[in-house]
């Protein structure tokens, strides 16, 4: 298989001036055998009158070539010439048009690889959008999003190759619009999508509705990171298709006409303000009131048992748990160990 390669990876070029050489070969054969016949003439021609007589200086003159035998052998030198001429000539002309576009073919890929990576080292990058913590769930209409830890919401521009957070240059300081994304929003299989994919996924406020997201949705970038301002939402998610929301990421102004890919949170449920007077608190405090535990429904059945002992703070479940735990059993009459989370 290597001797087939190698046997095609010969260049054209190589066998023309094989060939070529072995045809200026036979033209040198072809001259030194007119010169050596012409040479053999006078010397047969001396031969075949030997009774004459002749003198050696007699012989000596006729050994030195006439003007007549000079002008016969320019001749057929000549016509030789202009018997080889027509097909020489186009072959070494191929030959040294083909010499010459492969050098200059090989010099302008040198200037590319060498000077492409320098002139397009900008257009090379990869840039994108990233939300660089998880948003505090669940969300609620009114109240503030956060990030988890009640912590505020970052937003970074990375080199999608590297990883690392892009600190100078125009894109480090863009200004950036957060909004509101279908929750089944997702992309292509490696997390890719078009700018006008992007921006049809873009959810809308319902007619009649306040916007959407209020608050301070824009943010300016510095040394590549932003904090996300007080925003929140003015409506729930059950209206759309999926009943989820994502929140989105997207470069307005300051990127240099480099494309930087929009970011997206996971999807999320917005519920209506109201379900937050029933929210569960991880972890509960001491002080909360003791339906903010799992499994315990506010003014259910086993929160009014629970009151009823006198057992209304997560306090008071804990220490009636430490000090008295059947008497906590049969006010659950039920398997209590697994409501105590």
């Amino acid at each position: 298989m290597k001797r087939v390669l190698r046997r095609r990876s010969i260049p054209d070029s190589a066998k023309f001036r094989q060939w070529i050489g072995n045809l200026a070969f036979g033209v040198f054969l072809l001259l030194e055998l007119v010169v050596v016949m012409s040479q053999k003439r006078p010397q047969e021609d001396g031969k075949a009158r030997p009774s004459e007589g002749n003198s050696p200086d007699q012989d000596k003159r006729r050994r030195v070539p006439t003007l007549r035998n000079v002008v016969q052998e320019v001749m057929k030198l000549q016509s030789v010439q202009h018997l080889l001429e027509p097909v020489l000539e186009p072959l070494i002309r191929r030959v040294v048009k083909e010499e010459v576009e492969l050098a200059l073919r090989k010099h302008l890929n040198n200037m590319k690889r060498n000077g492409g990576k320098e002139v397009n080292s900008s257009e090379s990058r990869s840039l994108q959008l990233q939300f660089l913590n998880n948003l505090s769930l669940p969300v609620f209409t009114g109240a503030r999003i956060e990030a988890e830890d009640c912590s505020t919401i970052k937003v970074a521009i990375v080199d999608a190759l590297t990883g690392q957070i892009v600190t100078s240059g125009p894109e480090s300081s863009a200004k950036v619009e957060v909004v509101v994304l279908e929750g089944d929003f997702d992309g292509d299989e490696e997390d890719n999508w078009a700018v006008e994919e992007f921006n049809n996924n873009i959810v809308k406020e319902r007619e009649g509705k306040k916007p959407l997201l209020t608050g301070d949705s824009f943010l300016t970038l510095t040394e590549g990171i932003g904090l996300v301002g007080e925003i929140s939402f003015t409506d729930n998610s059950s209206w759309t298709r999926c009943r989820r929301f994502r929140l989105g990421a997207r470069v307005v102004d300051g990127s240099g006409g480099t494309r930087v890919r929009e970011a997206k949170t996971e999807s999320f449920i917005v519920r209506d303000h109201r379900g937050e007077l029933y929210k569960k608190h991880h972890p509960p405090s001491l002080s909360d009131e003791v339906w903010r535990l799992e499994k315990i429904g506010k003014d259910g059945a086993f929160h009014k048992r629970l009151s009823r002992e006198n057992i209304n703070t997560v306090k008071d479940f804990l220490t009636m748990l430490c000090i008295n735990p059947p008497r906590l059993r049969h006010i659950y009459a039920d398997p209590w160990h697994r409501y105590v989370c």
